[in-house]
């Protein structure tokens, strides 16, 4: 007679995951918690359409592997996710599975058949920059004249000068600047890991400038909308989209390039590797936690490459031509 096995209930264990071990142990930060949270309410509606549970009756034993490889397949066939989405998600799973491990043992089984699934391999592109030029094009297409113009040349300004996420951008406030002898911005990066990065006397003057034309107290946005709120992501990149197409009509192979605020961080962070800053310091300047991350701009910068091979002298050695030593070697090196 076969032992009949109990089902783990999964909400409570969820619950605990999101309460005590995100919250409480782990002080994972807002965004963290926000992005677990979507993965999981993701999972449960998938499951139940998939095993015709509602959520509050589904146990840790029907988040199989079975189940977890299809919603990972549906994220990216239905929902249209790149991979690097797909991995996050994936990433949020496994945390709570080896969550529940230690909390149930008796879900070590489906834990580890769910932990066992690789994350997703994918194909790193190339990092692309703008130009110095292109950079000045695209902040003398923000129209002085108007209101939103002036916000959104000392805003790219700003975004360009400190190498910046979006996200960091628009959630600095005013307390956030220092624009006196040693002019800096806080800048408040992921996961609660805050830098500060010093201004150039040109980009101190403007923001001095736009503070004056946009007075308010200190815990207002630097950068907000026409009603004084925080601007969204969304607004940022369709502002800057506006501005390009304006730049592009100088620079023609501007309106062929997908120009997002990322590309100002990527510009201004191979700009300094070009002028011979050291890549600690970038990697500072830019809030990487790990080198590695600040690497991949030595990999994209072909200039540096170049003149580390004519650094270099060739090997003294004449070339050998390959004579296949038979018809059927002949044939095959012909293919």
């Amino acid at each position: 007679m076969k032992p009949v096995v109990c089902a783990t209930p999964l909400g409570p264990v969820l619950q605990q995951f999101f309460v005590d071990h995100l919250v409480q142990q782990r002080h994972a930060s807002p965004r963290t918690i926000a992005a677990y949270r979507d993965c999981f309410r993701l999972l449960l509606c998938f499951a139940e359409r998939q095993i015709h549970k509602r959520p509050v009756d589904l146990s840790i034993e029907d988040l199989d592997s079975t189940l977890i490889l299809a919603f990972l397949d549906h994220l990216e066939k239905q929902r249209g996710n790149s991979i690097r989405s797909r991995n996050a998600r994936f990433a949020a799973i496994r945390s709570f599975m080896h969550y529940a491990t230690h909390k149930e043992p008796a879900t070590l089984a489906v834990s580890g058949s769910v932990l066992s699934i690789p994350m997703k391999r994918f194909e790193r592109p190339l990092l692309g920059f703008l130009l110095r030029d292109q950079i000045e094009a695209i902040l003398a297409a923000c129209d002085a004249s108007t209101w939103t113009g002036r916000r959104d040349r000392v805003m790219f300004a700003t975004l360009y000068n400190t190498g910046a996420r979006v996200n960091e951008l628009i959630t600095a406030q005013v307390e956030d600047l220092t624009l006196d002898v040693s002019a800096a911005i806080r800048l408040h990066g992921k996961g609660r890991k805050d830098r500060s990065v010093p201004l150039w006397p040109a980009t101190a003057a403007q923001l001095r400038r736009w503070l004056r034309e946009h007075p308010g107290g200190r815990t207002r946005p630097v950068f907000p909308n026409r009603f004084g709120a925080r601007l969204s992501r969304t607004t940022v990149s369709e502002r800057l989209r506006l501005a390009v197409q304006v730049a592009s009509r100088r620079y023609p192979e501007l309106s062929k390039r997908r120009v997002t605020p990322h590309s100002f961080r990527h510009s201004i962070a191979m700009h300094m590797l070009q002028a011979g800053v050291d890549i600690t310091v970038i990697a500072l300047w830019l809030g990487h936690e790990s080198l590695s991350t600040t690497h991949s701009y030595i990999e994209a910068d072909l200039a540096m490459k170049e003149r580390a091979l004519k650094s270099l002298q060739p090997p003294a050695s004449a070339p050998i031509r390959y004579r296949p030593p038979d018809r059927l070697l002949h044939f095959l090196q012909g293919l």
